[in-house]
């Protein structure tokens, strides 16, 4: 009887000796894990405080680059990177992607982030560089369409209105509402031929 006990008593000891080694292994490869992703961090920072320094010190060309890359290598993106990228963004005239991440810093912060009132005021010119460009890049167009070419409109003769884009009427706000009117450029149609669509773009159609 004593012996058995003494057989269970080392198999039992076994049992918790392993456990705790296994349990301790398991410690082991958990702080192994978070060293490497506080590391990973360190690294991160390092690399994004040096990006800042440069697009502080008048580099955006390279700061960018720098920030390219540690987007590439990261999944979860710092909040105050999306701030800084958009600025220096806004330098290199890439005013497109300066409004997008500067929104989003906004969205992910709100009004309470350290950035946030930088993030609004930037974001605000931004929006009215993006303006002027979208205002150039129409008198452009309309420079080109105003000239004399005339535009193919393909094996049907008729392409779809583009003043209502098909539906045959306008909508109109007023204090009351919304008001819909016939439209003026395809009487009723929908759609115009083509000698009346080279018209509307450069200007001569005769609304009805």
């Amino acid at each position: 009887m004593a012996r058995k006990i003494i057989l269970t008593t080392i198999l039992l000891l076994g049992y918790v000796l392993a456990f705790s080694q296994s349990q301790s292994e398991k410690d082991k490869i958990r702080e192994l894990e978070l060293q490497r992703q506080m590391d990973r961090t360190r690294k991160i920072t390092v690399q994004m405080d040096s990006a800042v320094r440069l697009s502080e010190e008048g580099h955006y060309q390279e700061a960018d680059i720098k920030f390219r890359m540690i987007l590439k290598s990261i999944r979860s993106v710092p909040s105050d990177l999306t701030y800084h990228f958009g600025v220096n963004s806004f330098y290199l005239g890439k005013f497109r992607q300066s409004v997008d991440w500067l929104n989003k810093y906004i969205q992910l912060k709100g009004t309470q982030g350290q950035y946030s009132e930088k993030a609004m005021d930037w974001l605000a010119k931004g929006e009215a560089e993006l303006l002027k460009e979208n205002e150039k890049e129409a008198k452009r167009a309309a420079e080109v369409l105003s000239g004399d070419y005339y535009i193919d409109c393909g094996p049907t003769g008729k392409v779809v209105c583009p003043t209502c884009k098909g539906s045959a009427v306008v909508v109109k706000k007023n204090y009351f509402g919304e008001v819909y009117k016939t439209c003026p450029s395809c009487s009723k149609k929908g759609y115009l031929i083509c000698d009346d669509y080279n018209k509307l773009l450069k200007g001569k159609l005769i609304s009805e």
